[in-house]
């Protein structure tokens, strides 16, 4: 019987050091409330309508619930672990290790090049008050100090990047919380469009673009060997999460459709709504939302992506370099620098445009490996590999299996290019492992 992959002694690390175990159930709602609210929330509005029209907001409700019937499984898996590694460690103790290697470096890659995407955004939206920082050294400046500066930070302590996040997120919710105030108070029967005919295609169209709009609740699980009671609070952080979001993007939704009578043609809907809601302040301090929402996306992919590294390392499935604690941080230092380094690369040479493909992928693994595993752990058979759960999912098989259907719509609604480029990554993955077991 295999033994629970719970959190393990790095035999790397100097002093005894290790992870150290501060956040909360907040925390870690922050985490992953602000790796979802990143810049689509600020522009996905329009492309909505344009699928769906003014079924946009019963259409971002039911995404939110699809997304709920996922996060539960997580929710379930999570509650077994206490280690880091979020999804890595439920598809590993379920699948075993090539599965959750595959899980594991595809994950951490994507939250690499989403990385370098953001901070290539960054220095658009920055460039449009000072041009300078757009092109050329300036830009280059920019990218590297903005990822250098949230690489120290989640170098420096969990604490330290958990304030970052906490901040920023708090940040992100307050231009969004007062939009959403003053734009209910405009809402009304007179101002809403009539519900369109909407055909099968747009509405599978539009289920797939909810899903990514609502991705990255996922994270929650991950810095959970960090977290002070992880199986208790990894799940009520993730539902707490997608219920969250679900609310403020129903709103933001319903709010642009009514301010809007062209939504589907504006390039900033909240912004433009702001205008119309609010007046010119209202616009500005949307703006300055979405970049709070860009630089905390930026923060979150550091702490999230170092730690599946890291995690891919303490289990063995990499070199144990990668699990490496600062003895005086007690943060996985290596772990951090070489991600921020790949992400670096990745913004500076714009290879992230052609990595964006690999998020169909990832997620598609991510989720259905979660949810199967769900199932997989409850049996006897895999019960020795896990500890019980102490949060389970009501209706017996019904949720997980919903949640591998919701996943495989991801794969479903995949491109031939993104097939393709996760299908590539994933030879490489195997091509990794192999190596990597022949050196073991």
């Amino acid at each position: 019987m295999a033994a629970p992959l719970q959190q393990r002694r790095d035999p790397h690390a100097r002093d005894g050091a290790a992870l150290e175990r501060t956040l909360g159930r907040w925390d870690l709602t922050a985490i992953g409330v602000n790796q979802v609210i990143g810049t689509s929330v600020f522009l996905l509005p329009a492309q909505i309508a344009a699928l769906v029209g003014a079924w946009g907001p019963l259409a971002v409700l039911a995404g939110g619930l699809a997304t709920l019937v996922v996060g539960l499984c997580f929710a379930e898996a999570g509650s077994r672990f206490e280690g880091t590694g979020g999804a890595y460690l439920y598809t590993r103790a379920a699948f075993g290790r090539f599965a959750s290697f595959e899980v594991g470096w595809l994950a951490w890659f994507t939250r690499c090049s989403s990385q370098a995407a953001v901070t290539a955004g960054l220095t658009l939206a920055v460039g449009r008050y000072a041009p300078l920082l757009a092109t050329g050294w300036g830009r280059t400046s920019l990218v590297a100090a903005v990822t250098l500066l949230f690489g120290a930070v989640t170098w420096q302590g969990i604490r330290q990047s958990a304030w970052v996040v906490n901040a920023l997120t708090i940040g992100k919710l307050l231009p969004l919380a007062i939009f959403l105030a003053a734009g209910l108070a405009w809402v009304s029967p007179s101002r809403l469009p009539a519900l369109p005919p909407v055909g099968v295609n747009d509405a599978l169209s539009a289920g797939l673009m909810l899903i990514f709009l609502y991705g990255g609740f996922e994270v929650v699980g991950v810095p959970a060997g960090e977290a002070r009671d992880p199986r208790r609070h990894v799940p009520l952080a993730l539902v707490a999460t997608i219920l969250v979001v679900t609310v403020l993007f129903s709103l933001a939704q319903l709010v642009t459709t009514a301010a809007l009578p062209g939504l589907a043609q504006s390039a900033t809907p909240l912004a433009d709504a702001a205008q119309v809601t609010l007046g010119t302040a209202g616009a500005l301090f949307i703006t300055v939302g979405s970049l709070l929402a860009m630089t905390g996306n930026i923060a979150g992919q550091v702490l999230s992506g170092s730690r599946f590294l890291y995690a891919l390392g303490e289990q063995g499935d990499l070199p144990r370099w990668f699990a490496f604690v600062h003895p005086r941080h007690h943060t996985p230092t290596h772990a951090v620098a070489f991600t921020s380094v790949v992400a670096l690369a990745l913004a500076l040479t714009g290879s992230f445009a052609a990595l964006a493909a690999l998020a169909a992928v990832a997620r598609l693994l991510v989720y259905a490996g979660t949810c199967g595993a769900t199932l997989a752990l409850r049996s006897d058979r895999w019960s020795g590999r896990a500890a019980p759960a102490t949060f389970t999912v009501p209706g017996g098989p019904v949720v997980p299996a919903l949640g591998i259907v919701v996943s495989l719509a991801v794969g479903a609604g995949a491109t031939r290019a993104q097939l393709t480029a996760g299908a590539a990554f994933l030879a490489l993955g195997a091509v990794l492992f192999v190596v990597g077991r022949a050196r073991r």
